[in-house]
């Protein structure tokens, strides 16, 4: 199911042990548009501190109360790396991060995650990947993790700020990203909420964040390789929408574009 991630704020964090805190944003990685991590806010226990949980640690979600149970504990929490959630998220402080918790990283496979499609299956399947827990001789291990991240230049990037980046289209401006549409399984951003307000009586349509050609992160603006007409004529969309295989199907036929779940050039 596809879910905004405007309506994960507020979630309560459940840790195996207490309340952690209330999800405040969400982190994706520039590449593939996957959400790496929750920005969490921990209230009055840790004096307001954010804090990076990732999905590989949740393990039963409740939508219909708002919280998510989380495999770690508040001791934990409190101990985890301290990363500036006001930047954006490089590899290096992923590793140190996923490191702390014991997680095998999730770059490097075939899938999404790791060679799989759901964070949580990482945690009872390696999937090939570098485990840092891994008991063998550290030497080759940090060689090799090394050899990773050398040339990584992934950041992770904040939903809360990209929005509102302008969305340009190859004759013009469409418009500026409202909303994201997340799947709630593999955690992968599905589609920017575009509102197209400025020139289209306050049209919304969803697009695809990898149908984006160039990000200019420094300038907040992104370029689409579709055209204005393109999207004034694209199905409208508006919170109340089910948005089911029928209705993405209804997406990309109108873009002439393959879906994502059969097009075999797009990690899942």
């Amino acid at each position: 199911m596809l879910r905004t991630i405007e309506s994960l704020a507020g979630y309560s964090i459940q840790a195996t042990d207490g309340n952690i805190g209330h999800i405040t944003d969400v982190y994706f990685d520039d590449n593939t548009w996957c959400a790496r991590y929750l920005v969490v806010d921990t209230g009055t226990w840790l004096s307001s501190r954010k804090v990076l949980i990732s999905p590989i640690s949740i393990n039963k979600a409740n939508w219909e109360d708002k919280l998510l149970s989380v495999s770690i504990t508040k001791d934990q929490v409190k101990n985890s790396p301290n990363i500036n959630t006001q930047k954006p998220l490089c590899r290096q402080q992923e590793v140190q991060l996923l490191e702390y918790y014991g997680y095998p990283y999730y770059w490097g496979g075939d899938g999404m995650w790791g060679s799989g499609l759901y964070p949580h299956m990482m945690l009872t399947d390696y999937n090939g990947l570098i485990s840092p827990s891994d008991d063998e001789d550290s030497e080759p291990q940090e060689s090799t993790k090394a050899e990773q991240i050398k040339d990584d230049d992934v950041h992770l990037r904040s939903c809360q700020v990209i929005t509102g980046y302008q969305i340009h289209a190859t004759d013009g401006d469409i418009g500026h990203i409202q909303g994201f549409l997340i799947d709630e399984d593999t955690w992968v951003i599905r589609y920017m909420i575009v509102n197209t307000s400025n020139w289209w009586l306050g049209h919304q349509v969803l697009i695809p964040p990898y149908w984006i050609d160039d990000v200019s992160w420094t300038d907040a603006k992104g370029l689409l390789n579709l055209t204005r007409q393109a999207v004034k004529d694209a199905p409208p969309y508006n919170s109340n929408m089910q948005m089911d295989r029928k209705a993405e199907m209804y997406i990309y036929n109108h873009y002439g574009r393959p879906v994502y779940w059969m097009d075999e050039n797009i990690k899942p």
